[in-house]
């Protein structure tokens, strides 16, 4: 999806066109970026003097080049807000509670009817969506089920048919740059500026948002200091590795404090402990205030991290709960695996014709029995195993995965 960028309204953005309103690189054409950086820059009234633009007469983004930005230019005083009034933690943005009682957490997103029409192809069917402030939300879905679509949408790079979007309670438009200047962006592909130290690309984006340098210095040195990038300010994108340029990707994203945080499968092509660390950030992120919308095709990372998970497919919400509420939702409640080295036919047809059982398949020395819900499931299968004087080898039953309910809910075909 998107990249680096600040705000954008749909009106500069062609049809199609992956997302970038946030402080992220955008692979797909830098000179977009700068038009963001221009487009963002005019949401905030300078403090004293106006800012010098950057020296540089061109920056190359990874294969192709990007020019100086624009002047910025302000378009309406009312989008506008001094750098001053601007919080300088997650914290402040939090709800205002009453003194007398806890009030219960606000929608964050709430997309309503929406509906979205690529020629005769339906993108969006009646697509609905709420967030509360503080979750981590997986959104998951096949290629292809709209997922880029619906987020596109959110943040206005995308027109729409029909239905309404609210972002922190307010009406989202392509000019609402106040909306726009708290959402943080992190794009599946890294895209940085290949010329740029680790701090100045930081800076850079954090600068798209935030004018005043003094503050600015401070959110840039926490963004360095949250993915432990210390010991690497002066390397330049190309002497990083694929974890580092990850963290590198995930800092330009957050630098000027989001409140609303979209990650992109920010975890592709990495380590264990890369991949572990990301993780632990992301819900340090959520500790702070911010609320995060994750998309993954790593069941397992939705599993650990997240507490609202969607299911969608062809533009419509399949399933939505907590993971141990969407696992009740599917037919498969245990998962048998026995090792064997060998199974006659007969017996494996026993083995489905046994109550409960959904199916049973033997392949490469394994033999896995899918069951409803019942206690007797294993008792079951070892005592027609034991019927036909077969001696198993190891012996196990897990209850189903994520990954089970994704494949029951959207299908096992492979998708494009």
């Amino acid at each position: 999806m998107g990249g680096n960028a600040g705000p954008l309204s749909a009106a500069r953005q062609p049809a199609g066109a992956i997302s970038c309103v946030a402080a992220v690189p955008q692979p797909v054409g830098c000179d977009s970026v700068c038009r963001l950086g221009a487009a963002t820059a005019g949401c905030e009234a300078a403090p004293a003097a106006k800012p010098r633009p950057l020296r540089a007469p061109a920056r190359r983004l990874r294969g192709f080049v990007c020019p100086r930005p624009p002047t910025p230019a302000v378009a309406s005083t009312q989008d506008c807000q001094p750098v001053h009034q601007l919080p300088a933690r997650l914290s402040d943005h939090s709800t205002i509670r009453s003194p007398d009682h806890e009030e219960e957490p606000v929608d964050i997103v709430r997309v309503t009817g929406l509906v979205k029409r690529y020629g005769d192809l339906l993108a969006l069917d009646h697509f609905d969506l709420s967030i509360k402030q503080g979750e981590i939300f997986g959104l998951l879905g096949p290629n292809g089920s709209g997922k880029t679509t619906a987020i596109n949408c959110m943040l206005q790079l995308l027109t729409y048919d029909r239905g309404s979007i609210e972002l922190f309670g307010e009406a989202m438009a392509p000019t609402r740059y106040d909306l726009k200047r708290r959402i943080g962006m992190v794009p599946q592909q890294v895209a940085v500026l290949e010329e740029l130290t680790v701090r100045e690309n930081i800076d850079f984006f954090c600068s798209l948002y935030v004018r005043d340098r003094a503050r600015r210095r401070a959110l840039v040195d926490e963004a360095i200091e949250f993915v432990d990038l210390g010991d690497y300010v002066r390397f330049r994108p190309k002497k990083l590795s694929g974890g580092l340029l990850r963290r590198l990707n995930i800092a330009c994203g957050i630098a000027h404090k989001p409140e609303l945080i979209f990650f992109d499968e920010p975890t592709v092509a990495v380590d264990p402990q890369s991949r572990n660390a990301i993780l632990s950030g992301i819900q340090g992120l959520r500790d702070e205030g911010a609320t995060v919308v994750y998309t993954s095709h790593y069941m397992e990372e939705v599993e650990q991290i997240c507490s609202q998970i969607m299911i969608m497919d062809r533009g419509r919400v399949l399933a939505q709960g907590t993971n141990e509420e969407l696992k009740r939702m599917v037919s498969t409640g245990e998962k048998i695996v026995v090792e064997l080295s060998e199974l006659p036919a007969r017996v494996l047809e026993r083995l489905r014709a046994l109550p409960h059982v959904l199916d049973a398949v033997f392949a490469d020395g394994e033999l896995t029995v899918r069951c409803e819900a019942s206690p007797h499931n294993l008792v079951d299968v070892l005592g027609v195993l034991g019927a036909a004087r077969i001696v198993p080898g190891r012996v196990w039953a897990e209850p189903p995965t994520l990954n089970d309910v994704f494949l029951e809910l959207t299908g096992r075909e492979l998708r494009d």
